[in-house]
């Protein structure tokens, strides 16, 4: 699609490029113009430089020859040669105030709908059943729900999927112990409080335990694998306690997806039960079509670049030699419904790191059943993990797992102590609200500001800080903007940008960082990489605080004022847009 307000940065492209066919021979004119962003103009090119050894020419020779043609755009105020033949291009006041107008006066802020026809299924979260959801589930959960979000603003069909494992050997036997022992309370209901999760503490302590019994007690194992059998034929006692066990499950990732702000509902979980009807038949499709080999009983695809110790080939285990299926089958079956009956276009799993191995093996498996064609774009959306504050991999003090509420609560408790320290006169309601929004927007932008290939420490006092590149600052900086347009009353309504005004040096730097907003999102789109837009959102802001700190506002002159009133409304609403496409709350009052 075309894009409903054009960037600077294209226009400039778009200029340089003209200058080039206009100077240079036809083979040289169509190459890139290499326009970026410079701290010593608003652009720069640097297409002089490869340009002049295929010229054989200086390079300030061929920067020269296109400074002329550009000069001569109306809206392009100076292009100076510096260097060893860089194009210094700065634009016209005019030209930056009549872009941001276009932008100001728009609902998208000029954003196009570049992802549209597109289909992404979007695989995020994914916890297990009867078991809380732990410091490990974070980043997926933040990092697909930001990917759904920028996908879905920009006019792509989003189909979320909530991956949950809910089937499998650890079912029977743990319904097998809550069979053999019905004084066991662990339904919400029975439990006497109200604490978000408690039927899945509950049930995680049980596992442990019919585990130990499991793995002690032959007989024990062996009425566990019949009762195993027994949900897999649909018994209906059998099948009764499964869908409760998963029914609290759901329940308590609701209330944990409820907090953080994230999207996934109910109607997005599509677990491993969801495929189990469906395994045998890519087992068959598979086997007909010769991809697939027995091996010691089992069915198996073998890569020949895949290999492990002793040089010997690594399989992927399709189907087990007892007939049981494997975490392969079910990802394949996946695969085959999201192309065939979802109609993706794009399949995202947002997955830990350390399962690259088994998506490469996936991918190609699924691309020689012809399940993924060459229009289906499947990439493995890697994260790294999070470390303690010390940087060693993030553990309770017993070296157990923390579970995400701890996480969060302790979020919580430490912006109660900042807020209270800026505000002590606060309401408790006041504190609890705002509190409560600055610690998820904390935890949300420390995960989402950092790379997502890269590991990370999670320390909440560094979080929840009101200064440096924290959610807390970018919400805070929305708050000030806010505070400035309620002061300024109906006039903050009425403002718009008045071309013909000479900007100060802070306002061409806050207009030109506006003006990137839509090429941001496209890249995020293109790289699934939140923190790109993370990173961006923290310019924008700090632009604005040496705008706000150098440019009166509220005392300029009547013109002026109308103008930098324009700038706080279009930087504020900038803000709340990309804040909200992070799943962060852009508040109006902290």
């Amino acid at each position: 699609m075309t894009e409903r307000v054009r960037s600077l940065a294209d226009e400039v492209e778009a200029a340089v490029s003209a200058a080039m066919a206009g100077t240079l021979p036809p083979e040289l004119a169509g190459q890139d113009p290499l326009v970026r962003r410079s701290d010593h103009a608003d652009f720069q090119s640097n297409v002089a430089l490869p340009l002049a050894k295929r010229l054989r020419e200086k390079p300030r020779e061929v920067a020269e020859k296109l400074r002329e043609p550009l000069s001569r755009v109306e809206w392009i105020r100076s292009v100076e040669v510096s260097g060893p033949g860089f194009l210094n291009i700065n634009l016209a006041d005019e030209a930056l105030l009549g872009r941001l107008a276009l932008r100001y006066g728009d609902a998208r802020l000029g954003v196009p709908e570049a992802q549209g026809g597109q289909v992404a299924v979007v695989d995020y979260s994914a916890p297990n059943v009867a078991k809380e959801m732990h410091v490990g589930h974070l980043r997926s959960t933040l990092i697909g729900d930001a990917l759904a979000r920028v996908l879905d603003f920009l006019g792509a069909q989003v189909i979320r999927q909530n991956h949950i494992g809910d089937w499998g050997t650890q079912f029977g036997m743990l319904i097998q112990y809550l069979t053999e022992h019905p004084e066991l309370r662990w339904h919400a209901r029975d439990l006497g409080h109200v604490e978000a999760g408690s039927a899945v503490s509950a049930l995680d302590s049980l596992y442990r335990e019919a585990r130990k019994h499991f793995d002690a007690d032959p007989a024990f194992k062996e009425r566990a694998q019949r009762r195993v059998v027994a949900l897999q034929a649909g018994d209906a006692e059998t099948v009764h306690a499964w869908r409760e066990i998963v029914a609290e499950s759901e329940n308590a990732f609701q209330q944990i997806y409820a907090r953080l702000g994230v999207l996934l509902t109910l109607d997005d979980v599509a677990g491993e039960s969801f495929y189990n009807d469906r395994l045998q038949s890519v087992v068959d499709e598979l086997r007909e079509k010769g991809i697939v080999q027995e091996s010691e009983g089992a069915w198996c695809v073998f890569f020949d670049d895949i290999r492990g110790p002793e040089d010997k080939p690594v399989p992927m285990i399709v189907q087990k030699a007892d007939g049981g299926f494997g975490y392969a089958a079910t990802d394949l079956a996946a695969i085959r419904y999201r192309t065939q009956e979802l109609k993706a276009t794009r399949l995202l799993y947002v997955v830990d790191a350390r399962q690259s191995q088994h998506f490469a093996m996936l991918f190609r498996t699924a691309r020689l059943a012809g399940w993924l064609t060459d229009d289906i774009q499947a990439v493995h959306v890697q994260n790294g993990t999070i470390n303690g504050p010390d940087g060693r991999p993030f553990k309770t003090r017993s070296g157990g797992t923390v579970r995400l509420a701890d996480l969060l609560d302790d979020a919580y408790g430490r912006a109660q102590e900042v807020v209270t320290e800026k505000n002590p006169d606060l309401h408790d309601a006041d504190l609890d609200r705002i509190a409560q929004v600055a610690s998820i927007g904390a935890v949300k932008y420390a995960e989402l500001s950092t790379s997502r290939v890269k590991d990370y420490s999670f320390d909440v006092a560094r979080m929840v800080s009101f200064s440096g590149q924290t959610g807390v600052y970018l919400q805070y900086t929305h708050t000030r903007i806010a505070s400035i347009l309620r002061r300024a009353g109906d006039s903050a309504a009425q403002a718009r940008f008045r071309p013909a005004l000479a900007l100060e040096p802070a306002e061409r730097q806050l207009a030109l960082l506006l003006d990137e907003f839509s090429s941001v999102l496209n890249g995020v789109a293109d790289t699934l990489e939140p923190h790109r837009l993370a990173g961006y959102l923290y310019s924008v802001a700090k632009a604005y605080t040496d705008f706000y700190e150098s440019c009166p506002v509220l005392k300029a002159d009547a013109e002026t004022r109308a103008n930098r009133l324009a700038l706080c409304r279009l930087t504020g609403t900038t803000l709340a847009r990309g804040l909200g496409l992070l799943g962060i709350t852009a508040p109006d009052r902290m």
